[in-house]
């Protein structure tokens, strides 16, 4: 895996955007995303309404794929 920001475009509510991630980031959503049995384009969405106005999207999946896989590492 690169660590290097990998651009994929989103469809949230109708609308395209960009979202750049790392490849192991893009790779935990994906995971996180098919265990809830959502699609990721859902669960972006989900992810953007409740971010708030000071953090990006990007940043705020980073924020939301650490704390999976941190509540996963303990238990």
């Amino acid at each position: 895996m690169t660590g290097r920001p990998i651009k994929h475009s989103l469809s949230l509510r109708g609308h395209r955007t960009s979202v750049s991630l790392e490849e192991a980031f893009w790779h935990e959503f994906r995971a996180i995303a098919k265990a809830e049995g959502k699609a990721l384009n859902a669960l972006a969405a989900e992810i953007d309404e409740t971010r708030g106005l000071e953090a990006g999207l990007a940043s705020a999946i980073r924020v939301y794929v650490l704390k999976h896989v941190k509540a996963r590492a303990n238990g």
